[in-house]
């Protein structure tokens, strides 16, 4: 009986000791330390310590790869990971708190402590990182007046109910308590989007009643506005990128704390690619030469990114001024790729850390835990049309106050926070308005103006007329002439919030009521031109929400109706759209797509999805991201973690229309193919200003060297056009490069940039990237190039949107050692 008994016993053992060791694993505590600033050192435990830390994002990588990468991380040399917290990823629902998953924030610090590595944590509430508002959470917009990133009442509460939340998670993982989190930092580059220490004060006072008082707390900024929202008590850290002249970036944090330790908190390895433009690349000789000089110098470091992973499902942000939407790759050219394998990169730079590693051996590389597989090309031939995905929640006929109104409602006001929403009206009609003196041939031309956020797609009564694309800043569309009781039908999809700027503020769908203008030309009767204007007051909204369950049910409600979009050809009326038979219309070629491919074993993949239009894509449930066929990305990465043998389920919710619905996994991502109508170059010889007449409003030589130089006018001058002519460089034979400008009014203030665009440029490196609009990008880091062997002189024209009146312009060269290609002689003109 005894022996039985054990028999037992030892079983239940057996099965239990998983549960038993991953508790335990959950429940290590190291002894209590310390982590401190001294003299020109950060100490821990009492010892000087130099931080190597390795940029990374939980959320970004799938759970089950988490411990590669972080010892992907260690095998550098690293000794510390350094991770934003998402907020808007942790409370997508005002109130509704998720740490689970792939969101178990403290089980990757755990992780982390596990294999050897402290941890910095950046908790925001704001981080930017190219993700979608820059971590904020979409709903706070439902409060139309808030004020983001500032004192705003409601704001504050809703901050610090998550901070308090993350400190849940993580306050037990400090180093005091014998976790692996040795700083947190307050905030993140503040200085880029105001002046405001009382608020960045409250955030610290708020991480410091979750954390304690004894652990370090940090803030980061650029060289060029640390000192605005600089807190005494706080420290210092700089923000710089690859090929940045060091010295030059520390040289005013050593005037102002010569005893403070020195850290760059994010060096940029590379850099974020935005849909319509090249994939970006920075050199490894830059970064490795940069790390080691600071390296040389005691001089910590956070490598950012050192692996960038993948904005899965709608995360990826957008850029601006402007509006420039991320890719769903966070490949960032770094030294660990998107899929977690080593790049060149990655061996130079571990060739170097070995240097500083105290005289011991390298970490051991991990071996990929997938292999890379490829999938046959396969047809999804199951289609669901667009509407089968409207929320019924929210329909006119409903009688829904959320679905109709006076004005078209924003994403937020219809409560949904990623998606696309079909607007609807009926028109008067504009063909043949009574004028005096009008003749029936007389022509009209309609035009519809919109400010749509973000991809809007024009239909009348179903016919596709064309569409409105913010990324290019487009406002208005021709509409051919216009019936009584047609219908309008505007289909919007939102991108990516912007997450960077004072621009994070950004509502989703049509954000002001559109107006049609009628003009009349006639050279008859003494009418040379009549305008009729009409603004809509009668709206329809429909939501589809970005979502897989939503993409499932719409192919359950095609069970009893035809389930090709060749068989789809009936018109249909009465669900606040209609469309022509057999037209390119609201429904062909738009709506969701399923297809399954078999695998005899699982590994990670690139689907391929060139032959598509735009939209997102799911695989066995898990959304996968955004793809656009303009590029550069062209591929999805699959972890092999969420395929499974046999059969796998891919939908495509495609919001244009495939030229061919096929997909194939191949063992390379594509990242750098282009598909665009026209070059991204502004060199139409139209665009460019007759200067031979015109006065220069300034006229003279910058300073060589590095660091922001002012040009002030003789006197306030008005124009809506800055051209910036550029004569030489300080260095002969150099390109011109530029990397910021600003604008001041005369009371000295910078001017908004916002509504900045390129008019011309007569060079621009287009293959770097480096384009006109990078002079007004918000980075210090990216610049305007010319292209190699171009002649001088070399002019760059602005539009700044409307008229200004301007007393000086703000100049900033390249950051680099030397900032080659700065201009030296110059002419600049206002009109």
């Amino acid at each position: 009986m005894r022996n039985i008994i054990r028999k037992f016993a030892f079983a239940a053992m057996l099965l239990t000791a998983p549960a038993m060791m991953q508790a335990a694993q959950k429940n290590v505590v190291n002894k209590p330390g310390t982590f401190t600033t001294g003299n020109k050192t950060f100490l821990l435990n009492g010892q000087p310590f130099v931080v190597k830390a390795a940029e990374v994002h939980y959320p970004r990588i799938p759970r089950p790869y988490w411990e590669h990468r972080i010892q992907m991380c260690k095998a550098l040399g690293m000794n510390t990971v350094c991770i934003y917290v998402f907020w808007n990823i942790h409370e997508q629902k005002e109130g509704e708190f998720n740490f689970t998953g792939n969101n178990d924030v403290a089980e990757f610090c755990r992780l982390a402590q596990k294999n050897g590595m402290y941890v910095i944590v950046r908790p925001g509430p704001y981080v930017c990182a190219e993700w979608e508002m820059g971590g904020l959470p979409w709903w706070l917009l439902k409060k139309k007046d808030i004020k983001l990133r500032e004192r705003d009442p409601y704001f504050m509460e809703r901050v610090k109910l998550f901070e308090q939340k993350v400190g849940e998670q993580l306050a037990p993982l400090t180093i005091q308590n014998g976790g692996p989190i040795i700083m947190v930092q307050v905030e993140n580059e503040y200085g880029s989007y105001g002046e405001d220490k009382p608020y960045v004060s409250e955030i610290r006072d708020c991480l410091r009643s979750i954390y304690g008082k004894e652990l370090s707390l940090f803030q980061c900024d650029w060289s060029s506005n640390f000192t605005k929202n600089g807190l005494d008590d706080l420290t210092w850290t700089m923000n710089f990128g690859t090929g940045a002249n060091i010295d030059q970036q520390f040289r005013r944090l050593g005037e102002l704390r010569p005893n403070a330790p020195k850290m760059c908190s994010e060096f940029w390895s590379g850099w974020f690619d935005k849909w319509g433009a090249r994939h970006e690349t920075r050199p490894a000789k830059d970064m490795v030469e940069g790390m080691d000089e600071m390296l040389s110098k005691g001089i910590s470091f956070s490598l950012y990114m050192t692996h960038g992973g993948t904005s899965f499902g709608h995360w990826a942000g957008a850029n601006s001024p402007g509006f420039a939407p991320d890719v769903t790759s966070y490949d960032y050219d770094a030294p660990i790729n998107e899929y977690g394998h080593a790049t060149p990169k990655f061996w130079e730079l571990r060739k170097m850390m070995a240097k500083y590693n105290n005289g011991k051996k390298m970490p051991a590389v991990p071996k990929a835990p997938m292999p890379i597989i490829t999938v046959p090309k396969f047809e999804l031939k199951e289609f669901a049309p667009l509407y089968n995905g409207f929320d019924y929640k929210y329909t006119w006929w409903d009688h829904k106050e959320e679905a109709h109104g006076d004005r078209p409602k924003t994403f937020e006001e219809l409560d949904m926070g990623w998606g696309t929403v079909l607007y609807t009206t009926r028109l008067p009609q504009i063909d043949n308005v009574k004028v005096e003196g009008v003749y029936p041939n007389d022509a009209f031309t309609c035009t519809l103006t919109i400010d749509a956020h973000d991809y809007a797609q024009v239909f009348i009564d179903g016919k596709y007329i064309g569409k409105v694309d913010r990324v290019k800043n487009e406002k208005t569309l021709t509409l051919p002439g216009i019936k009584q009781g047609q219908e309008l039908q505007i289909l919007v999809e939102g991108m990516g919030r912007i997450n960077f700027g004072r621009a994070i503020k950004d509502f989703k769908g049509l954000v002001s009521k559109p107006t049609i203008t009628a003009e009349l030309h006639s050279h008859l009767g003494g009418v040379d031109k009549t305008e009729v204007t009409f603004t809509p007051n009668q709206w329809e909204c429909m939501r589809i929400p970005d979502d897989y369950e939503v993409a499932v049910k719409a192919f359950e409600m095609q069970k009893t109706k035809p389930t090709t979009r060749e068989k789809l050809n009936e018109p249909v009326i009465g669900r606040g759209y209609r469309y022509a038979k057999n037209s390119d219309d609201l429904i062909f070629g738009r709506g969701y797509y399923r297809g399954y491919f078999e695998l005899k074993k699982v590994g990670d993949t690139f689907l391929n999805f060139e032959t598509w239009g735009k939209g997102q894509v799911y695989v066995n449930g898990h959304a996968m991201g955004r793809i656009w066929s303009i590029g550069p990305q062209q591929t999805l990465y699959v972890p092999g973690c969420w395929l499974k043998k046999g059969k796998n389920e891919i939908i495509v919710l495609d919001v244009v229309g495939p030229r061919e619905a096929v997909v194939w996994g191949q063992t390379e991502p594509e990242l750098n193919k282009l598909q665009l109508e026209k070059s991204n170059k502004h060199n139409n010889i139209g665009d460019k200003p007759d200067l031979n007449s015109a006065t220069p409003v300034a006229i003279g030589s910058f300073k060589a060297g590095n660091g922001w130089q002012t040009i002030s006018f003789n006197a306030p001058a008005k124009g809506r056009y800055l051209a910036i002519e550029c004569l030489s460089t300080q260095k002969e034979g150099d390109r011109v490069a530029i990397a910021e400008l600003y604008l001041q009014n005369p009371g000295g203030r910078r001017l908004s940039r916002e509504p900045w665009k390129t008019k011309y440029a007569d060079s621009e490196d287009e293959a770097g990237n480096h384009l006109g609009d990078k002079v007004f990008d918000l980075q210090e880091s990216t610049y305007w190039q010319t292209e190699k062997g171009s002649a001088m002189p070399h002019l760059l024209v602005i539009d700044l949107g409307s008229e200004q009146t301007v007393n000086a312009l703000e100049y900033l060269p390249r950051a680099e050692q030397g900032a080659p290609g700065s201009v030296k002689n110059f002419r600049i003109y206002l009109y």
